[in-house]
């Protein structure tokens, strides 16, 4: 994430570079999205290939391509809640600097006596400490996702071997096919009845 003021300054903060940055941000969620999209429309149009495919080699590559997909349609989802996160907190920033800017410039109550309430400032100490904890906590479980991701590959394992998620997609192909095959089967024999009853006619 773009940081665009130093840490703990938080004298400096220009409310514009708030802005750029939120927007920044909106714009990266907006490719995340649309990146999600076009990752569907090709699954879809994948598995309409391995409905209607009757070589089991080119089912094969079908299903194989299309979990490969799903692997970084998900990779994609994870980036894009990570951006909304920082989306959030960033807003809240701009409202925090907003809401301090329109006290300082419409309240009569000088800066002083607002840190003489120590009990409302420590109030408002801890709720920004449990805020970083949240935002640190996301980075966190993000690196714990990669992980486990990691770990989860097996490198002993053929590259053209089945997995369990390509024998589930492989038996939906057939039957797809099947189905097909039937309708038809059904459509020619129907035809063949309506001709034969033409020619006794």
């Amino acid at each position: 994430m773009w940081w665009p003021f130093k840490k703990n300054k938080f004298k400096n903060i220009v409310r514009e570079d708030l802005v750029n940055s939120i927007c920044e941000l909106e714009r990266q969620e907006r490719t995340a999205e649309a990146e999600i999209m076009q990752k569907q429309k090709e699954i879809d149009a994948l598995l309409e290939k391995g409905k209607t495919e009757k070589t089991e080699d080119l089912r094969l590559f079908y299903a194989k391509k299309i979990n490969h997909l799903k692997e970084e349609k998900a990779s994609i989802v994870q980036r894009g809640m990570y951006l909304l996160y920082n989306i959030r907190l960033m807003n809240k920033l701009k409202d925090a600097y907003d809401s301090n800017t329109f006290f300082k410039t419409k309240t009569k109550v000088p800066l002083s006596e607002l840190l003489a309430d120590q009990k409302g400032l420590a109030k408002f100490l801890n709720r920004a400490l449990e805020t970083r904890i949240a935002s640190e906590d996301v980075l966190t479980s993000a690196d714990d996702l990669f992980s486990e991701i990691q770990g989860a590959y097996d490198k002993n394992e053929s590259i053209y071997g089945l997995k369990k998620e390509d024998e589930e997609l492989l038996s939906s192909f057939e039957k797809e096919g099947a189905l097909k095959d039937e309708e038809i089967i059904g459509n020619s024999e129907e035809k063949t009845k309506k001709k034969k009853a033409k020619m006794e006619e």
